[in-house]
């Protein structure tokens, strides 16, 4: 599958066997801080950090999964113009009305008796824009994960248009309650990895992502999905400009980061949501200064707390969104970054 998906020119990169997850970096870039696009192990032909590591190369690839053939297939779904919407069906409180499609009004008058999911919210979300229910679309890939959810592929017709990722929890940015968006700065799971909880298996006869329909292009464009190029400012002559060091961002964020990710030594009694909380909040921080991606920050974040906790992503996705959130209200330079 992942010489079929590279040949497509979709860059992959492995998960961990039997996990949703990426494989785990190198133990040097464990103890190391650096940052993850910049990562010296990717010049050496290895994995680290996730879906920054994604290729297309076949040699890369052979090596890969001959080295371990168990690993699952991510594809990084920003390189390969991918778009993709990730419907969940957990069981989970159902938020009030004004937090399932985030910027519509829904009128007390709309009975919401039995919406439970994102396939209910995706829907509604169709209906009142009067276009046909995403989660039936026959004509494009649609692949049934082993929780019960959906994913739905897309291709972006217009690649100069970078949309980011998000989770459908997010009190910033979302499309609708329970439907996850995988776009740039995020990865998808492929087609036929196998995790304990089953397969991802592809629905109906097609195999093609279809283009992405316009009335979706124009939600993700109003619910502030669109990436948006830094503008540049020309330094006046005699003004000294001061550019801020991603990388020094980085290295401040990625030691709490690797905090988050050592609680999976021990199932309980590490404090994993005090470290997490404070990870989320530093990158919010930075993110709301300029200092870091948005999207790839809250990325890794997820990252971290799905490989120290697998089986409560909902729950770390909140703590994720609140104090990431609270942390962008309080952008912050710490010395030497501004």
């Amino acid at each position: 599958m992942a010489r079929w998906l590279a040949g497509r020119q979709w860059p992959v990169h492995p998960l961990a066997p039997g996990r949703k997850t990426p494989a785990a970096n190198c133990e040097q870039c464990r103890v190391r801080s650096h940052e993850p696009s910049r990562c010296p192990c990717h010049e050496q032909g290895r994995w680290c950090h996730g879906f920054y590591s994604a290729t297309t190369d076949l040699a890369l690839i052979n090596a890969w999964w001959g080295r371990e053939p168990r690993a699952g297939v991510g594809v990084s779904c920003g390189p390969a113009h991918l778009v993709v919407l990730d419907v969940d069906a957990h069981a989970a409180q159902v938020p009030d009305r004004s937090r399932l499609l985030p910027g519509i009004r829904i009128p007390e008058q709309v009975d919401l008796a039995g919406l439970a999911s994102g396939f209910d919210t995706l829907a509604l979300l169709a209906a009142y824009r009067q276009e046909p229910d995403p989660a039936q679309d026959e004509s494009t890939l649609r692949v049934r994960t082993p929780s019960g959810g959906l994913h739905i592929w897309y291709v972006n017709p217009e690649p100069v248009v970078r949309y980011r990722s998000s989770t459908g929890s997010s009190p910033r940015t979302a499309l609708a309650w329970q439907v996850d968006v995988r776009a740039h700065g995020g990865y998808i799971v492929a087609p036929t990895t196998c995790i304990p909880a089953g397969t991802y298996t592809p629905l109906g006869a097609v195999r093609d992502p279809a283009p992405l329909p316009a009335w979706l292009a124009a939600e993700l464009r109003r619910t502030g999905h669109v990436v948006q190029a830094s503008p540049v400012s020309v330094p006046r002559a005699r003004e000294r400009h001061r550019v801020p060091r991603a990388g020094a961002a980085q290295a401040l964020l990625q030691p709490l980061i690797e905090t988050v990710r050592e609680c999976a030594a021990h199932a309980e009694g590490t404090g994993f949501t005090e470290k997490l909380n404070r990870a989320a909040f530093t990158a919010g921080g930075l993110a709301g200064a300029g200092h870091l991606n948005q999207a790839e920050a809250r990325q890794e974040l997820a990252e971290a707390a799905h490989y120290a906790r697998p089986y409560q992503t909902r729950r770390s996705e909140t703590i994720i969104d609140a104090a990431f959130s609270a942390g962008a209200s309080r952008p912050f330079h710490p010395k030497g970054l501004a």
